[in-house]
């Protein structure tokens, strides 16, 4: 049987029932055909309507791109103002009637016999920065809060590096009684607060990760981290960076700052440290305590006196040394 073939042009319409042999003749004068006829170019048909459509979409689309673009940029945030806005200072001197290990007892080490002055060091703060830290670190040294520094030891000095002062705990031994009159500071968990960099010596920071206090005091629902650090020189500390909030500079004593860092410390042998770690891993609990004598002065250094300096203008460049 033979089966016409069917053309596969899309235009074609085709009848619900196709009988060929029912069809009537169509006459060929009716095909007209051109004497040349031209062949169809073998190529997918375009439709005028969709290129013009497309044009225009274009058109649009590049005239309203300059006004999109500001839309889905976020702004690059501004960066810190370390403009000193506050003034304290800090006097440190050495007690030689007190030794590495010894208990102070309940004398205060401000009232020690016969101090040796190393100096007074001059803090700038930066209360456009950080004004929680600022403001709590004001309150300790003018003892406002129910503490201060006044009288407590220089706990770590890492020679190069820096040193530490502020930890809390017993008061008998030199450290700082906890505060109890601070503000919640709630920056130790904005990340804005820790933009600033231990870039040179002199930076003054809140101790985060070096921060040495008890684990007993630190689950206190009252706990206020009141520690701080400040770099000795003579190069930068960038292990420091966005692990401490940096909130001030020194701006005068840096001659002092360089003294506190010439004293001999207690560093342990190679044998000691592996001993510590083996008592660590084991979980006995004297391996921590025993660490805590580390990186101490061999000096019994301490915070002879503090307080907060009253200026007319106490804001400074921010062009710091």
């Amino acid at each position: 049987m033979w089966y016409p073939s069917i053309p596969h042009h899309n235009h074609t319409h085709y009848l619900p029932s196709l009988h060929l042999h029912h069809a009537p003749p169509i006459p060929m004068a009716t095909f007209n055909l051109p004497p040349n006829p031209t062949p169809p170019p073998h190529h997918h048909h375009h439709n005028p309507h969709t290129l013009s459509l497309n044009r225009r979409s274009l058109l649009l689309l590049s005239a309203t791109l300059p006004f999109l673009t500001p839309l889905t940029t976020s702004a690059a945030p501004p960066p810190p103002d370390p403009t000193v806005t506050d003034r304290v200072f800090l006097d440190f001197s050495i007690c030689p009637s007190y030794f590495l290990n010894r208990t102070l007892g309940e004398s205060d080490l401000s009232l020690c016999a016969e101090p040796e002055p190393l100096g007074r060091v001059v803090l700038g703060l930066y209360g456009n920065v950080v004004p929680i830290t600022v403001a709590n670190f004001k309150s300790m040294c003018s003892g406002s809060c129910g503490s201060t520094y006044r009288g407590t030891l220089v706990q770590k000095l890492r020679p190069g590096q820096f040193f530490v002062a502020g930890r809390q705990g017993r008061r008998d031994k030199g450290d700082v009684r906890p505060p109890v009159g601070l503000i919640r500071n709630t920056e130790t968990v904005d990340s804005k607060a820790f933009r600033l960099e231990h870039s040179r010596p002199g930076v003054v920071s809140l101790c985060l990760a070096e921060n040495d206090d008890d684990d007993e005091l630190k689950l206190s629902p009252d706990y206020h981290n009141v520690e701080f650090l400040i770099t000795t020189g003579p190069g930068p500390c960038p292990q420091l960076d966005s692990n401490n909030i940096v909130f001030g500079s020194v701006l005068e004593g840096l001659d002092v700052v360089r003294a506190i860092a010439s004293i001999p410390t207690y560093i342990p042998g190679e044998r000691i440290r592996q001993y510590n770690d083996l008592a660590e891993f084991l979980g006995d609990g004297r391996a921590k305590s025993a660490r805590a004598i580390w990186n101490r002065p061999l000096k019994t250094l301490y915070i002879s006196d503090c307080g907060v300096i009253k200026v007319a203008k106490p804001t400074l460049s921010p062009s710091l040394p």
